[in-house]
């Protein structure tokens, strides 16, 4: 895997609150440091899973800051930058940049449906030409089943063409694995990262370069031994295991409404309860969800 210029295991981080609702910066960076800790090679912060869309461009910018200033390395954070706006995603991936932090996740603008390929290759390309920063290497990022905006595969070939340097990857997070086989067949060294837990091994088997997944915030450690030896013979049971432990998780995850319940068993694992607050739209689970999931939780291996 050492052709692609993105590779590893990404956590798409959860972003606790305080009482308040504001975004807590300790426990933020305290849960940083432990996914560094179990095993990611980077975090992914303020993607889906992080509520990123419920936080202001100032708040956005706070986080990453904090993240910093806590001392997680710049090279192993991955912010989301993607916006509706093409301005404020210029100017989120720029403030990114500007921190020494080069590796973005950017959604497409996302408002607008049935929008066409010329449109969000215009797009993408404005965004790339005003930051104009060779340093910048951008993920795609494709959940159309949230954004309603789908990336095409002659899409992401106009893109890579347009921006070899730049566009260097893609999250796919629509859990097709026939489109992430084609994008890996399309396109060889482009690196395709799997955004549901469960495709990481079949992925990695296929050529693919590693995962954002809301998993990760639970079981990194398992993960990262798929990542690891995948292609260790001599590993093949445990590896196995690893992924049946992740898909054990996910299972229960999306047992409920997944972002509150990703974080409600952040909250059973670290034992620390504000891991339930959610940023309204959502909300957190209810009294009788709760308790049932923390008797499942109990159960995982």
């Amino acid at each position: 895997m050492s052709h692609h210029r993105i590779t590893g295991v990404f956590s798409a981080s959860a972003t606790p609150l305080t009482a308040d609702n504001r975004p807590d910066f300790a426990l933020f960076t305290d849960h940083c440091r432990q996914l560094l800790a179990e095993g990611c090679h980077g975090v992914a912060l303020l993607g889906t899973t992080g509520e990123a869309n419920s936080f202001s461009g100032a708040e956005r910018r706070a986080i990453l800051e904090a993240a910093l200033e806590a001392g997680i390395p710049a090279d192993r954070l991955l912010p989301g930058t993607g916006v509706v706006a093409i301005p404020e995603t210029v100017e989120l991936t720029r403030h990114a940049l500007s921190l020494g932090v080069t590796k973005v996740v950017m959604l497409p603008p996302f408002y607008y449906k049935g929008v066409s390929d010329d449109g969000l290759f215009a797009a993408y390309s404005q965004v790339l030409e005003k930051v104009a920063d060779t340093r910048l290497q951008v993920i795609l990022y494709h959940i159309p089943q949230v954004s309603g905006v789908p990336l095409s595969i002659p899409l992401i070939g106009r893109l890579i063409a347009a921006f070899p340097e730049t566009v260097v990857g893609i999250k796919e997070s629509a859990g097709d694995f026939n489109n992430m086989q084609a994008i890996i067949a399309a396109y060889p060294g482009f690196s395709v990262l799997a955004g549901a837990d469960p495709l990481l091994l079949p992925l990695l088997k296929a050529g693919g370069a590693g995962c954002i997944t809301a998993t990760s915030n639970l079981v990194a450690n398992s993960l990262r031994t798929v990542y690891d030896h995948v292609h260790d013979e001599a590993r093949a049971a445990d590896v196995e295991a690893a992924q049946a432990r992740i898909n054990a998780y996910r299972t229960l995850s999306n047992s409920y409404v997944q972002i509150p319940t990703i974080k409600a068993m952040v909250g059973l694992k670290t034992g620390n309860p504000a891991w339930k607050r959610t940023r309204a739209p959502l909300m957190p689970l209810g009294d009788a969800d709760y308790a049932a999931l923390a008797e499942s939780y109990a159960k995982l291996p």
